[in-house]
C-alpha cells in the first residue's frame, strides 16, 4: 500500500533522479544496482506439518519455535538480469560495508562507474564506509559509486523491493528453523532467477509521477 504525504522539493529531486536513472539504458560499464536489505526470523515447526493430497493444501500447526533472526542482503542490477543475495548474522555496519565491499571489488571490478540505489536507513552513507574502512581506503572504494537515495517514506522507488517481494513468494515467506537451511535456499533460489535470465522492467516514468502525484506536490 502507498501512503502519499506531502511530495515537497527534496521528495520530487530524488523521486525524479531515479526515475531520469531507470529510464536509461543498459550499459555494462555503468551498471544501476539497486539494494536492500531485510530480517528474517528462523521459526522452527513443533509438529510435522500435513502434506500436500488431492483436494487439500499443506497445513501446519499455528505452534511454532522461535530459533533466532538472521539478516539478508540483496543487490539486483535490473537491466543486466542479475541479483546476489547474502546472509549474516545481524545488520551491522559492517556487514554493509563487507557486502557492497565483495560488489564492487568483485562483478563490479572493471565498471567505469556504478549507480547504487539506497534507501536512508542510518547504515547506508559515505560516513559509514569512512568508520569502518579508514577515509583512504573508503575514497578508494567509492571513487567509481554515485549514490541514489529514495525519498524519505517511498521505498517502493527502490527495485530491491521487487526483488524482495519475488523472494519472499518463492523462497523466504515460510516457516524456516536452521539457519544453514536458510542459508543453502537463498543461494538455491538466486542461482535459479539468474538462471531464467529475467530483470526487471520499470515503467513509471517522470511524466507519470506528475500526472498522477501532482495533486500532492507542495511549495517550500
Amino acid at each position: 500500500m502507498w501512503c502519499i504525504g506531502r511530495i515537497t522539493a527534496e521528495y520530487r529531486r530524488r523521486m525524479y533522479d531515479l526515475l531520469e536513472l531507470y529510464a536509461l539504458g543498459y550499459c555494462k560499464e555503468s551498471p544501476v544496482i539497486c539494494m536492500d536489505e531485510k530480517s528474517k526470523q528462523l521459526l522452527a515447526q513443533t509438529r510435522e506439518p500435513m502434506p500436500v493430497r488431492v483436494g487439500s493444501c499443506r497445513k501446519e500447526d499455528y505452534e511454532y519455535k522461535r530459533c533466532g533472526t538472521r539478516n539478508i542482503f540483496l543487490a539486483v542490477e535490473p537491466r543486466g538480469k542479475w541479483r546476489h543475495v547474502e546472509m549474516t548474522n545481524r545488520r551491522q555496519k559492517k556487514d554493509f560495508v563487507d557486502f557492497i565491499q565483495s560488489l564492487l571489488l568483485g562483478r563490479y571490478a572493471q565498471c567505469e562507474k556504478v549507480h547504487l540505489v539506497l534507501d536512508n536507513l542510518n547504515t547506508h552513507f559515505y560516513k559509514i564506509f569512512v568508520e569502518v574502512l579508514g577515509q583512504a581506503q573508503a575514497d578508494q572504494l567509492l571513487k567509481r559509486v554515485m549514490f541514489h537515495y529514495t525519498p524519505k517514506h517511498a521505498s517502493w522507488l527502490n527495485m530491491a523491493e521487487i526483488e524482495i517481494g519475488i523472494m519472499d513468494k518463492q523462497c523466504t515467506g515460510r516457516r524456516i528453523g536452521k539457519a544453514t537451511f536458510l542459508e543453502s535456499e537463498l543461494k538455491a533460489w538466486e542461482n535459479r532467477r539468474n538462471g531464467e535470465d529475467r530483470g526487471i522492467e520499470w515503467k513509471f516514468t517522470k511524466q507519470d509521477a506528475d500526472r498522477k502525484l501532482s495533486r500532492h506536490y507542495v511549495a517550500e
